[in-house]
């Protein structure tokens, strides 16, 4: 058919057909009402991921979790815990050695020629008691040998005798020595300070020792007294002077060692004299005391 029929060419050709109803018409219909805008919240949370086989996914961790997962809570085996104690033992003992070897020393600092002078006093310790050793033994070889055993006894109980009274102080003494004088302006020594100094002489050897006209034995005793210094109860003033026999050369050597007597008293600014003698007497005597309670068991 022709765009340029006629309506009535149209109608014409349609009357074989009834003709169709128009459509009714709709009803308006009412506008859909606004939805309300969602509410504002955090970020959206991330998609589950879903498998076509199973249930979802967990999310994944971040790094932050699996460090944290990782150091807490700790999992420590056997073998980790013994190097750990192994640790711990050697920085005890490395610190206990620190410790030793930082503690001063008065020996540290000391020069080449104090450590050799400390060295001939130790020397001439083991000298002494070599010789000591020495002459026990020839005693004893003497009584053995001896044809008048009892004679032999009586010359050497006499000569025990003698050793023994020099050194109770009941008998005057005299020989090589040191002559050692403090004096202490300012007042500073003290008994302790003395009694220290009276402790270095003997063990340097000293045989038989008077301070001041008072003879010191084994049983003396140092006391501070009114401002100054007594031994056995009997005051003494400065300066303080020792008569000393024995070995020159191991007591001179023992006041001056570093650290020693010399530097003490030089701290309390006190003036120490030291000087060697050939020949020192020490004539203050003590009375003999009976013994309370001691008997002989021979």
């Amino acid at each position: 058919m022709s765009t340029n029929d006629t309506p009535e060419e149209s109608g014409a050709g349609a009357e074989g057909r009834p003709p169709q109803p128009a459509p009714a018409p709709q009803p308006p219909q009412a506008p859909a009402p606004p939805q309300p805008a969602p509410a504002a919240q955090g970020p959206a949370p991330e998609p589950v991921q879903t498998s076509a086989d199973g249930p979802p996914a967990p999310p994944e961790e971040t790094g932050r979790q699996r460090l944290a997962a990782g150091l807490w809570p700790p999992r420590v085996s056997r073998a980790q815990l013994i190097v750990a104690l192994l640790l711990f033992v050697l920085g005890l003992g490395l610190a206990i050695q620190v410790r030793s070897n930082s503690d001063s020393s008065a020996l540290r600092g000391a020069r080449q020629e104090d450590l050799v002078r400390i060295l001939d006093e130790l020397d001439g310790r083991t000298k002494r008691l070599e010789d000591e050793k020495q002459r026990l033994e020839d005693q004893r070889r003497e009584l053995e040998s001896s044809s008048n055993q009892a004679e032999e006894a009586r010359k050497q109980t006499v000569e025990k005798e003698r050793q023994l009274g020099i050194l109770a102080g009941t008998v005057a003494a005299q020989g090589p020595g040191i002559t050692l004088k403090i004096t202490d302006p300012t007042g500073q020594v003290e008994s302790d300070q003395l009694l220290d100094t009276l402790q270095e002489l003997r063990a340097a050897g000293a045989e038989a020792i008077q301070i001041n006209g008072v003879r010191v034995v084994a049983g003396s005793y140092f006391s501070d007294e009114n401002g100054g210094v007594a031994i056995d109860g009997k005051k003494i003033t400065q300066p303080y002077e020792f008569r000393v026999i024995g070995k020159p050369q191991d007591l001179e050597p023992a006041l001056n060692i570093p650290g020693g007597v010399v530097q003490t008293l030089e701290k309390e600014q006190a003036t120490v004299a030291v000087t060697r003698s050939a020949k020192i007497v020490v004539d203050a005597l003590r009375a003999a005391k009976q013994p309370d309670y001691a008997r002989s068991s021979s």
